[in-house]
């Protein structure tokens, strides 16, 4: 695909730029917010000391850099964002719109590792432009990241601290290589991040794989933004800079090698699976005989009872009462049946389990499906299935709605994590489903996760258990 990658000039947003190119994809430009006075603004979503050398990356990648003065703020800080006018994201969204428009763009690179609120942002202005979010740094182990990125001569250096046992006097301009056995000791004794993801430090890129020339400090200059005696805040001010030749740059990473990328022993692992469950079913054909599911008769869907903590399974949900006898009218006669067996909102749905009887039809279905949930859908597995004569679908559906009152001193809510970058953490979102969906309450909290063609459970988490109890719902 056609990448635009958002920096901020640290390492994170360089280092997935390398990891784009490494999966295939192509940087055709470089996109940048920022600040419209101060060195450095107190904004939730964008990293801004150090822009004075972001123009530099132009010159340093050949590429067109686009950039964009942040106008807004952070207006809407809540978990699930909506558009708000006058929030600096809009004017992540003007940026990105304006890129796509000239550079015919179809994803952004984006180095987010461990922040659900920027992540959130950047997918929510994606979606809203057909955009499709890049985040390889996702979730991974901050440890062996750090060590990946030194090993492919990324070259930072700290340009921000701001966490006890970092002094600006003694840590700042110095590289990341020869912080990393210090910043391991400071993670291990005051459980700081070792990637900085708490703020504890920012740092700035001067050379990369993919840089043909690499950029020099000339002369900088140290800010004391807060004298703290023990966690004081400082940052560099760059003033001269400028980018020179590098003597032998090496050529930029062109595929993954077998086993680097990091979810490559989980994809093995599911490829094993697979194996051993097409042998079982060769062996099912040989000992035992098989029945067509084709004339079998298609049973009405049914409901439980709604548990006292307000759970409830609706079983058997199929299109079968549709004229139109294709995928799509099928799917849409299941969720009419759907709402004539529950009440409520479909948010109240937190898991659904989809039978398809053929998953070429997946693409006509999910059309379909997702037009039926907002932001945040429920949870989701869906499996290929011999499902009777006619029946090209079915749903078994889970729900949750509060049925007690809420007593004094507690809690409930609910939270969806539905990522939509692609990652190695969540390497395919192809529907719209969460990968886990929470139900909190005083005492237990419920995680429901789901996902594609793999397993799925619900587990209940107590306060006076010393461990968890799971309930199985693998198809």
């Amino acid at each position: 695909m056609k990448v635009v990658a958002l920096i901020s000039g640290g390492k994170d947003s360089c280092f997935n730029m390398i990891k784009c190119v490494s999966a295939g994809h192509k940087i055709v430009a470089l996109a940048n917010l920022r600040p419209a006075k101060a060195d450095e603004l107190d904004s939730y979503m964008y990293q801004t000391v150090g822009h004075q050398a972001i123009e530099l990356y132009a010159d340093a990648m050949e590429l067109p850099l686009y950039r964009r003065t942040i106008r807004g703020s952070s207006l809407d800080t809540s978990r699930n964002y909506s558009v708000t006018e006058g929030d600096e994201v809009e004017d992540l969204y003007q940026l990105l719109y304006q890129i796509k428009e000239k550079e015919a763009i179809e994803a952004v690179s984006v180095g987010a590792i461990l922040s659900d609120y920027q992540r959130v942002r950047v997918e929510n202005v994606c979606q809203r432009l057909g955009l499709q979010p890049l985040a390889y740094l996702w979730r991974r182990d901050q440890e062996s990241l750090l060590s990946e990125m030194i090993a492919s001569d990324l070259n930072a250096i700290l340009i921000k601290v701001a966490a006890f046992g970092l002094d600006p006097e003694k840590h700042l301009g110095k590289s990341l290589a020869s912080m990393q056995p210090y910043l391991k000791q400071l993670s291990q004794k005051y459980g700081v991040h070792i990637c900085g993801e708490g703020g504890e430090y920012e740092t700035f890129t001067l050379d990369c794989p993919l840089f043909k020339k690499k950029i020099v400090i000339d002369e900088s200059e140290t800010v004391i933004h807060s004298a703290d005696a023990f966690a004081p805040v400082g940052y560099l001010r760059f003033t001269k800079l400028h980018t020179e030749d590098k003597c032998s740059p090496p050529p930029p990473p062109t595929s993954l090698p077998h086993g680097s990328c990091p979810c490559q022993s989980a994809i093995d692992k599911m490829t094993e699976e697979v194996e051993y469950a097409d042998q079982a079913e060769d062996n099912q054909h040989k000992f035992t005989s098989y029945c067509d599911l084709s004339c079998h008769q298609v049973t009405p869907p049914s409901c439980s009872k709604r548990s006292l903590r307000g759970y409830q399974w609706i079983s058997g949900i199929n299109g079968l009462k549709s004229q139109d006898v294709g995928i799509e009218g099928q799917t849409l006669a299941a969720f009419t049946m759907l709402q004539g067996k529950r009440n409520g909102a479909n948010n109240n749905i937190i898991l659904v389990h989809l039978y398809v009887k053929n998953m070429e039809d997946f693409v006509s279905l999910n059309a379909v499906y997702r037009k039926y949930f907002d932001i945040n859908p429920p949870a989701r597995v869906c499996v290929q299935a011999p499902l009777p004569a006619g029946q090209l679908l079915q749903m078994d559906c889970f729900l949750h709605d509060w049925t007690e009152p809420l007593e004094e001193g507690c809690f409930r809510h609910k939270e969806a994590l539905h990522v939509q970058s692609l990652s190695h953490w969540a390497p395919a979102n192809i529907g719209p489903y969460s990968q886990a969906f929470k139900v909190r309450f005083t005492p237990p909290a419920v995680w429901i996760n789901g996902c594609n063609g793999d397993k799925t459970y619900l587990r209940t988490k107590r306060k006076k258990s010393a461990g968890l109890a799971r309930i199985n719902l693998s198809i």
